[in-house]
C-alpha cells in the first residue's frame, strides 16, 4: 500500500503527457502557408528576387510561400504590416536599402527597422542605373545635365518612392550638378520603369535588375552606374563618380522577420535561404540581372544595418531630401 501513492502519480502524469501535444510538434515549423511581404508593387528587384525565392522555398519548407505586395511611403506601409504580424516565422519580409534611407528621412514612423525586426540575411547587392528614355537629347550624365539647366523648374525623375534609394540617388544628383530636377515617386520599380518607357519622365536611377532587360533592348538609354566601379553587366557604361567624385549608392536586398521568433525558426530561415541563394540557377540569374550574390548570416546582417542607418542619415542631411509620400 505504501507504494500506491507513486503508482497513481505516474499514471496520471503519463495520461497527462498522452492528452498535452509533444513540444516538438506544438512548436513545428512551417505548420502553414508562409507569407512573404514584398512592401513594393509588382515587377521591381525586390519583388522579382522575392519570387525566385519563395517558389525554391515552397519546396524546401513543404508549405506555400506567397509573396504579399504591400506598396507604399517607400516601403513603409509593407514594413509596419510585417513588424506586427506574429513572431512565429510565417511572415518573413524581403525589401531593400529604403527601409535605412525612412530611419532618417520620415520623422514619424510606426515601427522601429532595428528594435521591431530580426535581421536573417543580406542576400544581394545591385547598381541603380540613371537610364533615360532614348527621346531625351543627351547621351551622356553632362549632356544630361546640360539639358537639365536649360529647361525651366529642370527635367523630371522618377523614383520607386520617397525614402528609396532611387530616390536619394537623385537628390544626390541635383546636390552635385547644382541643378533643379523634380522628383516624381512610384509605387516600386515596376512602376517607374512603366513611366520610363511611356516617356512620362525624363529619367531615373534604376535597381540594374529592373533595368537591363529594357537596356538591352534598346527601349531605355544608360548613361551611367552609381557603383564606384563600373558594372560587368554594363560594358561601357561610366560610373557617376567619373563625373562626380565621390558618388556613390546602391541598392541591396535582405531579409527579416518579425523580432521575437524563436531561435529554432531563425536557424531554419537561415538555412533554408543559405541553400536557395546557393543554388546554381539563383546564382545565375543573379549575375545576369546585373546583381552580386553576397550571403550575410544575422549577426553579421545586423552589424552593417546599424551602419548603413548612420551612413544613409548623412545622406539625406546633405542632400536636404523630405519625405513628401
Amino acid at each position: 500500500m505504501a507504494h500506491r501513492p507513486s503508482a497513481l502519480l505516474a499514471t496520471a502524469l503519463a495520461l497527462v503527457a498522452i492528452a498535452l501535444p509533444d513540444p516538438a510538434h506544438a512548436q513545428a515549423f512551417p505548420s502553414r502557408p508562409v507569407r512573404m511581404v514584398v512592401p513594393f508593387a509588382p515587377g521591381g528587384g525586390t519583388d522579382i528576387i522575392g519570387r525566385q525565392f519563395a517558389a525554391r522555398l515552397t519546396e524546401a519548407l513543404g508549405q506555400p510561400v506567397a509573396v504579399d505586395n504591400r506598396a507604399g511611403a517607400g516601403g513603409n506601409v509593407g514594413a509596419e504590416i510585417a513588424a506586427k504580424s506574429p513572431p512565429d516565422g510565417h511572415t518573413i519580409m524581403f525589401s531593400t536599402n529604403s527601409l535605412v534611407v525612412n530611419v532618417s528621412l520620415y520623422p514619424k514612423l510606426n515601427y522601429s527597422l532595428l528594435n521591431d525586426f530580426q535581421p536573417v540575411s543580406f542576400l544581394a547587392s545591385s547598381p541603380l542605373v540613371l537610364t533615360a528614355h532614348p527621346l531625351v537629347p543627351a547621351k551622356s550624365v553632362k549632356e544630361l545635365v546640360a539639358l537639365s539647366k536649360k529647361r525651366r523648374g529642370g527635367l523630371n525623375f522618377g523614383s520607386n518612392g520617397t525614402g528609396t534609394t532611387s530616390h536619394l540617388s537623385g537628390e544626390l544628383f541635383k546636390l552635385s550638378a547644382g541643378i533643379e530636377l523634380t522628383h516624381i515617386p512610384y509605387k516600386g520599380a515596376g512602376a517607374v520603369i512603366a513611366a520610363l518607357l511611356a516617356g512620362e519622365v525624363d529619367m531615373g536611377f534604376n535597381a540594374s535588375i529592373s533595368a537591363l532587360p529594357h537596356v538591352r533592348s534598346g527601349k531605355l538609354r544608360a548613361l551611367a552606374v552609381t557603383t564606384a566601379r563600373p558594372a560587368a553587366a554594363l560594358p561601357g557604361v561610366p560610373t557617376m563618380a567619373s563625373v562626380f567624385p565621390g558618388f556613390e549608392t546602391d541598392i541591396w536586398y535582405g531579409a527579416w522577420l518579425p523580432v521575437g521568433v524563436a531561435r529554432p525558426v531563425l536557424d531554419r530561415w537561415v538555412e533554408e535561404l543559405r541553400r536557395v541563394h546557393s543554388h546554381p540557377d539563383v546564382r545565375a540569374a543573379f549575375e545576369r540581372d546585373g546583381a552580386d550574390a553576397i550571403f550575410m548570416p544575422p549577426v553579421e546582417f545586423a552589424a552593417f544595418l546599424r551602419k548603413e542607418v548612420a551612413k544613409y542619415a548623412d545622406v539625406v542631411k546633405r542632400s536636404g531630401a523630405r519625405a513628401t509620400d
